[in-house]
């Protein structure tokens, strides 16, 4: 009697055993994804890949093509302080340039590729041909790279100047046009960072 019912019982205990796994799997992928760093390194590819789809607009996708590069030369400008820059000020502000805008870069291109969209392809002679606001030319590049000491830290800060105010104008036309709620936050954030960032550096040009 026993063992004729046994194999029914164990049955019945992979089945049941399998809905629990299952209801458990469910419970801990959802969990999973509400949790991370900072929001943005919360999702997988794969959700954040979903997720994006369907809200968001052209001037989504404008302001991350636009902004990609932009992000680009920003570092580009802050790694030449490490080596060039006198003032301890202006090491540190480009630092804090350096260490915010990469993470944001890979942000903004993993929603250029969720949407299906190309991602700004890096280099190119004249960086002001990408048509972002702000840009330096070439020639700006070489004159930055060039200088060193009080002469880099004066060129350093107008320059990064005029790249924040076209940051900070791209970073409203965003929030003004824009759809995808990350996409606006993260543009929210651009202005008030590198507005406060504009400011310290008038401060230290003493225009401020």
């Amino acid at each position: 009697m026993t063992s004729k019912h046994s194999p029914a019982r164990r049955t019945l205990a992979v089945a049941a055993a399998g809905a629990a796994a299952l209801v458990l799997a469910a419970c801990g992928g959802g969990s999973d994804t509400s949790s991370g760093h900072g929001g943005h390194a919360a999702a997988t590819p794969s959700t954040a890949a979903s997720a994006a789809q369907g809200r968001h607009n052209a001037a989504d996708v404008t302001f991350a093509k636009g902004m990609v590069p932009h992000h680009r030369q920003a570092v580009e400008m802050a790694e030449l302080a490490a080596t060039r820059a006198e003032s301890p000020e202006v090491r540190k502000l480009a630092e804090d340039i350096r260490k915010a805008q990469g993470p944001e870069i890979r942000t903004l291109s993993g929603w250029l590729s969720s949407w299906g969209e190309d991602i700004p392809a890096e280099g190119g002679a004249d960086h002001a041909a990408h048509g972002a606001e702000g840009m330096m030319s070439a020639r700006e590049m070489a004159r930055l790279e060039k200088s060193s000491g009080k002469a880099f830290d004066t060129a350093f800060m107008e320059l990064m100047i005029e790249h924040h105010e076209g940051a900070v104008a791209m970073a409203e036309a965003e929030r003004a046009g824009g759809a995808d709620a990350a996409a606006k936050q993260l543009a929210g954030d651009i202005v008030t960072a590198q507005t406060g960032e504009i400011s310290l550096m008038k401060k230290l040009l003493g225009q401020g």
